[in-house]
């Protein structure tokens, strides 16, 4: 089993961008995290992350036939892209939305998502956690 997890904009800058917010672990961190969970459950992980919403729309339609699901931080694109959104309903790759802090406990606008419609789950505000939870519920959701 393959898992792609995808980061959109300004997630490189973690570990130093706002850490109230999303903690002191860097992008890296997180993905040598999820790679020990990976080697636990018995899947593979690939990375990749943008800050061009064209360039994260080419990597989830890149992913069909690569990939068995996708982990999906979108950050800002999660309120805004509609061209990410129909990027996951046209793969039909099983997707699980993710993010670092609570949206719901932040400003109004983080609250809707256009993503969550065309996942199938939706994890936020566990910190680097939140991507743990993503993956292993996507896994289990994979081996049904």
């Amino acid at each position: 089993m393959k898992i792609l997890i995808v980061n959109g904009p300004n997630l490189n800058l973690l570990g130093t961008r706002e850490p109230t917010h999303y903690g002191v672990q860097t992008l890296a961190d997180i993905q040598a995290m999820l790679t020990a969970e990976a080697a636990t459950l018995g899947v593979e992980l690939g990375f990749y992350q943008s800050n061009i919403e064209g360039e994260l729309v080419d990597a989830i339609q890149q992913a069909v036939g690569q990939y068995d699901g996708i982990v999906l931080n979108a950050a800002a694109y999660t309120h805004t892209s509609v061209a990410i959104r129909d990027a996951v309903s046209a793969v039909k790759l099983p997707t699980v939305e993710v993010h670092l802090s609570n949206v719901f406990a932040r400003e109004e606008f983080r609250h809707h998502s256009l993503l969550t419609a065309v996942c199938i789950g939706a994890i936020c505000g566990f910190g680097a956690e939140s991507y743990r939870l993503a993956l292993r519920g996507l896994v289990a959701k994979l081996s049904e």
